[in-house]
């Protein structure tokens, strides 16, 4: 097959959305397929292209088999609501003519990786054009979490918006995303059940293991191996409501054995810095490489993972994979009834988001019972062995992939759902 994956973020060096579109263009590759990718410069979570690309400049590398061509766009030092619109915009708008030219080859399948969910009009567009199937795959209900995080404002606005999102969701032949609350929200939206597609985050459990070195970070950063180590590593962004574990961190500092590892970049990074400066035990680390992840995760002998009220069920964070592959528990902040919840219910220690007290109590807890912390981390890394193996999430996006391929031609299914509130 020729597949084409058209999206912002696309860096395997890193981790997050951009990592995971960088390991399927890779791995189907690997099986024969022919594979080329549109993206951006790699920007993020510094919110700085980085080093050896250019923002205003196109360019073309191949990539373990892959095509990949980068477009120009705007990165806003400080990004906020109208600043990320601009930005995202400047993408859709300077990768359309390389999008254009790739699909001139014409790719059996246009893959289009929100968010940004500025880029889907010209892949939908694209995918017509050619005669290439188009699938949207969300990694994130941006336009919700906008809403809900403040970031955008106005009812009126809300509605125009998700008025135009749901005309064009119902226009993709395959919509995907990844978790079954995130697949019920597609299903609400008004994509038929018949193109709705589950498709979760995936880990190289072999990558990263329980057994994985342990005490190089330790070493380096001065933490005793007795100590017990509470770690966020991800994206610091508005959406995982950061500063929860400032005050964590202070409620906790007179705990001796307890230390904090903070690692990551972005905007939300500063304010978290500045609210635990004067604290004991806090180490701030810069977003690691790749290869180094393993290490970084075995680190930790408690993940911490807050979330925003409100977004529990609009995104299924990535970072999640890493942490239950590496066989630790999770103290998570997620509404009760949220998928993310569930998930963690099992391989950890669920407490109110953006509660500090509630996790401040459930990190004490588990700081003290090695033998909780290590019936949940088994529990957790059996979640990642059973649900989560690459190999076995992929195989089945490639089965998918043939599926609609092997449907050119035939008439679409008919959806013959009411179309209130479309467009």
């Amino acid at each position: 097959m020729k597949i084409l994956i058209y999206g912002i973020n696309y860096a395997p060096e890193l981790t997050g959305i951009g990592k995971y579109s960088a390991e399927m263009a890779e791995w189907l590759a690997a099986r024969g397929h022919e594979v080329s990718v549109v993206t951006a410069p790699p920007y993020y979570p510094q919110w700085r292209v980085h080093d050896g690309y250019r923002a205003g400049r196109y360019a073309t590398e191949e990539r373990r088999g892959v095509t990949v061509r980068r477009a120009p766009l705007w990165v806003p030092a400080r990004p906020g609501g109208a600043k990320r619109l601009v930005h995202l915009a400047s993408f859709a708008l300077s990768s359309l003519p390389s999008l254009l030219r790739a699909a001139a080859r014409r790719p059996d399948v246009i893959l289009v990786v929100e968010p940004a969910l500025f880029c889907a009009p010209g892949a939908w567009l694209a995918a017509r054009l050619c005669g290439a199937r188009a699938w949207l795959h969300i990694q994130d209900y941006e336009v919700d979490a906008a809403f809900e995080l403040g970031l955008l404002k106005g009812a009126g606005l809300r509605a125009l918006v998700k008025r135009a999102e749901r005309w064009l969701m119902r226009r993709f032949d395959r919509v995907s995303t990844i978790s079954n609350r995130m697949l019920e929200l597609a299903l609400a939206k008004g994509v038929a059940p018949d193109r709705a597609v589950l498709l979760p985050n995936w880990i190289d459990v072999n990558a990263i293991t329980p057994h994985a070195e342990r005490g190089a970070y330790r070493a380096q950063l001065g933490i005793p191996d007795s100590a017990i180590v509470a770690l966020y590593s991800g994206n610091m962004g508005g959406k995982q409501g950061l500063q929860t574990l400032a005050e964590v961190a202070r409620r906790l500092s007179r705990e001796d054995r307890l230390w904090f590892i903070f690692c990551g970049q972005g905007p939300e990074r500063a304010p978290l810095e500045e609210k635990c400066k004067g604290l004991p035990r806090v180490v701030f680390l810069d977003l690691q490489p790749a290869d180094r992840l393993g290490a970084l995760l075995n680190t930790a002998d408690i993940h911490l993972l807050p979330q925003r009220a409100g977004a529990a069920d609009l995104v299924m964070p990535s970072k999640l994979t890493g942490m239950l592959a590496s066989g630790r528990p999770v103290v998570c902040g997620a509404a009760r009834g949220t998928e993310l919840a569930g998930v963690v219910a099992h391989c950890g220690l669920l407490t109110p988001p953006e509660d500090a007290v509630a996790m401040a109590e459930a990190v004490r807890k588990l700081s003290y019972n090695s033998q909780i912390r290590e019936t949940l981390g088994a529990a957790a890394r059996q979640y990642a062995l059973a649900h989560l193996h690459v190999d076995a999430v992929l195989s089945a996006a490639e089965r998918e992939f043939a599926a609609i391929v092997a449907s050119k031609g035939k008439p679409a299914p008919a959806d013959t759902r009411a179309r209130e509130g479309d467009i």
